[in-house]
């Protein structure tokens, strides 16, 4: 039962990181139609970029608060993520909107290399530590079950920014907007919608997004690495698909369906395999459940609720 207990709670941390992710990668397809493949780069971006502000201020004012270096971390990357975000819709995909189907997603794929291959130059090959500033220190709530501050400060954050960002797209006015566009832009914009700036706001809000997931996953495992945002971004494209790619809630439910699945089949899959497979095996169920959701249903658990468009 404890290992159980443990896994649901590892479960739970991945899979909130993972829905984050997700949420931007559905945006954008509800909205355009678009696999934007480069997001999981976007989340490296933030935390190499969080990683650098925290060093500095190690450097400049080794005393500060770590709760403070941590904001301003993540105040510095979150606004260098979205002009990341903004610029990559203005440059790369904005002209591409009328191709077909295929450019945008090579676009998207040659983009995906470009960021690594700048993060490369920029930040060096190596994997870099995480500054740990909040305590690592496991607490056990239960007799052989342990979660640290950073997981909880993970999925109670995680939980926040999901039901604003909810409330966000279905109780304000650029909310209703970007459910128009994603209707139909035509005639959204026929109706008065600047579906130009709509498109953009989406993008900002899906690279904001995966910066602060980039600075919780590599909290989370201590480590960041110019190719840190391949792997979750593959991944966060699986619990999209899984929940239904399009739909905001089948997002957050796939990322967490995702992170329990993985959790779960890494503690048990030495004994489910006897013993011929361990748990450094545990990314094969992320590509095994989307084959089968593909196969099966193809629309997710909660189905697509994007319109086709002529």
């Amino acid at each position: 039962m404890e290992t159980l207990i443990q896994q649901l709670i590892n479960g739970l941390v991945i899979g909130s990181v993972y829905a984050l992710i997700a949420l931007g990668y559905t945006m954008v397809y509800g909205i355009l139609g678009l696999i934007n493949f480069a997001h999981g780069d976007v989340l490296m971006v933030g935390a190499l970029t969080a990683l650098q502000t925290m060093m500095f201020l190690m450097g400049v004012a080794p005393g500060m608060s770590p709760v403070y270096m941590l904001t301003i971390a993540l105040m510095v990357a979150i606004p260098v993520c979205i002009t990341l975000g903004f610029l990559m819709e203005r440059l790369a995909y904005r002209r591409l909107r009328n191709a077909p189907r295929l450019a945008p997603l090579i676009t998207a794929i040659g983009m995906s290399f470009l960021l690594q291959t700048v993060a490369m130059i920029l930040w060096g090959r190596n994997y870099h530590t995480f500054p740990q500033l909040i305590s690592t220190t496991p607490m056990q709530p239960i007799e052989g079950v342990f979660i640290t501050p950073v997981q909880v400060i993970i999925i109670a954050a995680s939980a926040a920014i999901m039901i604003g960002l909810s409330l966000l797209v279905t109780r304000t006015r650029i909310g209703r907007a970007m459910r128009a566009t994603a209707e139909n832009h035509r005639v959204a914009s026929l109706m008065g919608v600047d579906t130009n700036a709509v498109i953009a706001f989406t993008f900002v809000v899906g690279a904001a997004l995966a910066a602060v997931a980039g600075v919780m996953y590599a909290s989370n495992y201590g480590i960041a690495h110019y190719g840190m945002g391949f792997m979750p971004g593959l991944k966060a494209f699986t619990a999209a698909v899984l929940g239904g790619i399009g739909n905001l809630g089948g997002a957050m439910l796939g990322g967490i369906m995702l992170g329990l699945v993985e959790s779960f089949g890494a503690g048990y899959i030495e004994h489910l395999t006897f013993g011929f497979l361990n748990s450094s095996y545990q990314d094969i169920f992320a590509f095994i459940i989307l084959g089968l959701v593909l196969i099966f249903k193809p629309t997710g658990l909660l189905g697509e609720r994007v319109s086709d468009r002529a």
